[in-house]
């Protein structure tokens, strides 16, 4: 114990000590910090160049239809369609109509052939003219408002059928998968970049120190598993704190900006039940740590630094290949197909597999039992197994031994 607790300060002082580690994740705390004050920013700048004067005229759409009728319907619906324009009816001739829009007088006009065609003018027809997508969707609803007013209907009783609001009630007995959606991206994104940066870093550690000879007398001084277990498990709580740092920092200037930064989305990634981030941390800390043993035992097979990524491509390849297959179920919105289901029992996907099937979908707490106890099996399995590789692997040099010889030196011993 005396020297795992050793080896384990010594590798969290060479985090703390890491310039590149400390850097980053300041960097990230600033820029955390610049975006959550951004609304409050941009507020202050317009205050001071006096944009709290009166805004300015709104462009001008002109509505002309031969019917007086159909006229008056036509801009008063168009008025409420069209908040960013001063739209006016207007019975000059259609020709003038044309000149008001070349010489800017107006920015567009809608001449209405009949309740139901319209000819649109337009000087320069921008790519993100949306007005006639707009035009039909009101012109239909005049057009029946029309129709009820020929066939005798007053205005008002017209107005009256056609803006009839439907009532609806959405009771939801599981999980609100657009709620979830995009704190369960960000949390998962986040376990994939955390275990790949990491998960390198000690496969790379441990090459460093094979490749300079010191491993030679580390071994000679320490357990194989108590240098291994230290080193991972610093490397675990780097990474963990690395990110309550970064996510602590978001969530507190959040709550200090909540009233300029009210938006629903924003709102949905930070309003994360207590239950779920338990969860995060439980599938966080045991899929990390099984990734980070199989990280550092490859590490230990490694004579040179320019092994390592040839070494450890097999990990990264089946980890990817859990992320995508866990990105693809969420982006469909089945995170109860067959795969996630799958997924979520083996050790080496169920991380991130039953953390989303856990924020996304209901599941039996037999089920979320039995993959934990499965992945604390497997962890604790994998770091014993990753231990005695670790012992052989850094008196192994030369080429990479294959996974295959090194088991059979690791059963002999």
């Amino acid at each position: 114990m005396k020297q795992f607790s050793k080896i384990l300060k010594f590798e969290l002082k060479g985090y703390v000590k890491n310039k590149t580690f400390v850097g980053f994740t300041v960097f990230m705390i600033a820029l955390i910090a610049i975006v959550m004050f951004i609304p409050n920013i941009i507020s202050a700048f317009e205050s001071s160049d006096g944009s709290d004067t009166p805004p300015t005229d709104l462009p001008v759409m002109l509505v002309y239809a031969e019917d007086e009728t159909l006229s008056t319907l036509v801009k008063e619906y168009f008025a409420n369609a069209f908040a960013d324009y001063d739209v006016k009816a207007v019975k000059d001739s259609v020709e003038s109509i044309k000149e008001s829009v070349v010489t800017g007088e107006a920015e567009c006009a809608f001449v209405m052939n009949s309740a139901a065609s319209y000819t649109y003018y337009v000087n320069n027809l921008s790519m993100y003219d949306t007005n006639t997508e707009i035009a039909n969707s009101v012109l239909q609803e005049v057009y029946r408002i029309n129709a009820m007013i020929q066939n005798g209907l007053s205005p008002d009783i017209a107005g009256e059928i056609m803006s009839v609001q439907i009532e609806s009630i959405t009771e939801t007995l599981g999980k609100d998968q657009m709620q979830n959606f995009f704190y369960t991206y960000i949390m998962i994104f986040a376990l994939y970049m955390v275990i790949l940066l990491y998960g390198q870093m000690v496969a790379t550690n441990v090459a460093t120190e094979k490749s300079s000879r010191a491993m030679e007398v580390l071994v000679t001084s320490a357990k194989p598993t108590s240098m291994m277990f230290g080193k991972v498990l610093a490397s675990c709580i780097a990474g963990f704190s690395q990110l309550v740092l970064v996510f602590g920092t978001a969530i507190l200037l959040y709550n200090v900006n909540k009233e300029s930064l009210s938006n629903p989305l924003i709102a949905s990634i930070f309003d994360i039940p207590v239950e779920l981030f338990i969860y995060l941390i439980v599938f966080f800390v045991l899929g990390f740590l099984i990734y980070a043993f199989m990280f550092g035992a490859v590490g230990s097979t490694a004579s040179k630094l320019e092994d390592i990524n040839t070494s450890v491509m097999p990990i990264t390849y089946l980890f990817i290949i859990a992320f995508m297959v866990v990105m693809f179920s969420m982006t469909s919105g089945s995170v109860d197909n067959a795969a996630m289901l799958i997924c979520s029992y083996i050790p080496f996907t169920s991380p991130m597999a039953m953390f989303t099937r856990i924020c996304m979908s209901t599941v039996l707490w037999y089920e979320i039992a039995i993959s934990i106890v499965i992945l604390i099996a497997s962890t604790i399995g994998i770091g014993v197994l990753s231990a005695k590789i670790y012992r052989v692997g850094v008196l192994l040099y030369g080429t990479p031994p294959k996974i295959g010889n090194i088991l059979k030196m690791v059963l002999k011993k």
